[in-house]
């Protein structure tokens, strides 16, 4: 049975003045979403996560509707006395209390200004009902409720309440208490019965837990583990597209650990050695379900009897999914050319890029742009990435495979259809099959660029008028690292040279200031986050007739012309583009893109 909420007429006439963001269309949308929900949601919610709303934005708008006034922290400015102050409010609840304050970022901000005895609380959520239990649980009886950003919520309470990670203070508590493994490197076999006993050490399985928490609260994409020679295991991070050494075990055979990274995956067999083995893991962490893909391949090593194998695990946190096009770094022609083609009834819009491009995430953007309750939208993808409300994702299995799956998805009265990547010649031909029957087709594909997926489909056997008539758009994809705003400097002496072979000219070298990562204790070496560069290439007319006229190769080149032409924007001119606003390096622009 279905939630039903109430939603005032008032409350939305309200929200449509407030803002001219808030049309009528997208409020009625809202509505029925939440009409439709299975459980309580917010009105808020909604408009974030479904309609892609900026989340500040809408409790800025709802806020205000209610009477809550804004505060603005300023994490940099924290002073020992006011942290402290912090602190000692959460010392004297009991833990259960101080953890429900801690997971709804309640934070204790003063005094008000109407009493001496009135208390000023800052959430990002003031409109959360569980917020009056908390205070009268604590005893709390005259406060007043104000909203921040959560952005800077979330880093205050990183500085004054940081969680800890259990796991890795077991690891250090019993590395003190336990003997660590011995083993000859010379031994030419596996001893099942030492791995085993290696296995039931709490050191390896609180470190292996412990690392997947740190991931999460690093922010990191994916975790490495590889093993070396000389019984070393090392562990390395990947954030913001780097790879970061994050721990090194000693003493402790590789096999031991690996084999405790396979006991704690699902469809992954610990006594298998040599071949490929593809896994998940599942973690509540901080309150929140956190899925891991795992992926295991066998490899060589120095002594050949050895079973040493390497361990990527990709970290999958919904909560970092963006459906703001803004904030992917969708802009102008890029973002009105990419909104005109999803907005069309059928046709195909692919993604193109390396792996880790965030193609997936540009793809769950514009599926939040589209959705609407009236539609039936279906994906297909091995594995299943991101969970999309609002989506049917269909389960890939031994009983159906993803060949399967594309056979069966046009039986099943779809509107908007995803498939996760073009794998293959049969997986594009249905793809284009369904861009041609009236459906809205998402998918991607691995090219450098976005012309080279025409030639790309053309090599798979598609015919040139079923490419033409297919696709609407082809966007190619990279993530850049952006400067970290606290330490970014602007560069002292530039050498004229290095702008010069990135394509800028010398009015825009003149007129711009570029800056130099420098490095703080806020950010990387210097980044901090990354955007997103597009190459967007509409199929319009023009491009048609030259896909069209190609007998036995099509020209790329000819293809990229006519789009820069008309208006589309390259990779390494929408880098520079960034370079230009002052919000990454120029050695980023040459790392990410070639000419």
């Amino acid at each position: 049975m279905a939630y039903r909420p109430q939603i005032s007429t008032a409350l939305l006439d309200k929200l449509a003045q407030q803002d001219p963001l808030f049309t009528r269309e997208k409020l009625n949308k809202a509505v029925h979403i939440l009409e439709s929900a299975q459980s309580p949601r917010s009105l808020a919610d909604v408009l974030i996560h479904d309609l892609a709303f900026d989340r500040h934005c809408v409790f800025q708008s709802l806020c205000r509707i209610y009477a809550f006034r804004e505060i603005r922290l300023s994490p940099a400015s924290l002073t020992d006395g006011w942290i402290e102050f912090m602190q000692n409010f959460y010392k004297a609840l009991d833990s259960r209390l101080r953890e429900e304050f801690l997971s709804h970022k309640i934070i204790p901000f003063g005094l008000s200004e109407k009493g001496r005895d009135v208390r000023i609380f800052v959430c990002p959520d003031p409109l959360e009902r569980e917020i009056e239990k908390l205070m009268l649980q604590a005893g709390i009886k005259k406060y007043e409720i104000a909203y921040a950003r959560l952005e800077d919520v979330t880093e205050v309470l990183l500085k004054i309440a940081p969680t800890e990670n259990e796991f890795l203070k077991l690891v250090q508590e019993i590395t003190s208490e336990v003997d660590l493994i011995e083993s000859d490197e010379q031994e030419n076999s596996v001893d099942e019965d030492e791995l085993t006993a290696a296995v039931n050490q709490s050191l390896l399985v609180n470190l292996f837990e412990g690392c997947l928490i740190e991931a999460v609260r690093k922010g990191a994409s994916d975790i490495h583990i590889i093993p070396k020679e000389g019984n070393i295991t090392e562990i390395f991070l990947r954030v913001d597209g780097r790879l970061a050494l994050w721990h090194r075990q000693d003493g402790v055979k590789p096999e031991a650990f690996l084999s405790v990274v396979k006991d704690r995956s699902k469809n992954v067999d610990r006594f298998e050695w040599e071949m490929a083995q593809d896994g998940f893991i599942q973690r509540e962490i901080d309150r929140y379900l956190i899925r891991f893909r795992v992926s295991i391949l066998p490899i060589v090593s120095s002594a050949l009897a050895r079973k040493f194998e390497s361990v990527v695990i990709r970290v999958l946190d919904d909560r970092k999914v963006i459906t703001d096009l803004v904030k992917l770094g969708f802009d102008g022609y890029a973002k009105s050319e990419f909104i005109k083609a999803i907005h069309k009834p059928q046709g195909m819009i692919i993604l193109t890029g390396p792996t880790g491009s965030g193609k997936s995430t540009t793809l769950v953007a514009a599926l939040a742009q589209v959705m609407t309750p009236e539609l039936n939208i279906l994906t297909v993808e091995d594995p299943v990435e991101y969970n999309i409300r609002g989506a049917r994702q269909l389960k890939i299995n031994s009983k159906m495979n993803f060949d399967q799956a594309m056979r069966t998805i046009l039986r099943h009265d779809p509107d908007i259809v995803m498939v996760g990547e073009i794998r293959d010649a049969k997986t594009a031909e249905i793809a284009i099959k369904m861009a041609n029957t009236g459906h809205l087709t998402f998918s991607t594909l691995h090219t450098n660029d976005a012309s080279s997926v025409v030639s790309r489909l053309f090599k798979m056997g598609i015919e040139p008028f079923l490419i033409a008539y297919a696709i609407n758009l082809v966007v190619a994809q990279r993530l850049m690292r952006t400067l970290c705003k606290s330490c970014k400097t602007p560069v002292a002496k530039l050498d004229k040279t290095v702008p010069i072979s990135l394509g800028f000219s010398e009015i825009e070298i003149a007129q711009a200031t570029f800056y130099s990562a420098v490095g703080c204790n806020k950010c990387r070496n210097g980044y901090a986050g990354r955007i997103g560069i597009h190459e967007v290439l509409p199929f319009n007319h023009e491009i048609r007739r030259i896909i069209l006229e190609a007998s036995a190769d099509l020209d790329e080149d000819a293809i990229r012309t006519c789009a820069i032409q008309q208006g589309m924007t390259t990779l390494r001119h929408a880098a520079r583009r960034r370079a230009l606003e002052g919000i990454t390096t120029l050695e980023e622009v040459a790392a990410v893109t070639t000419e």
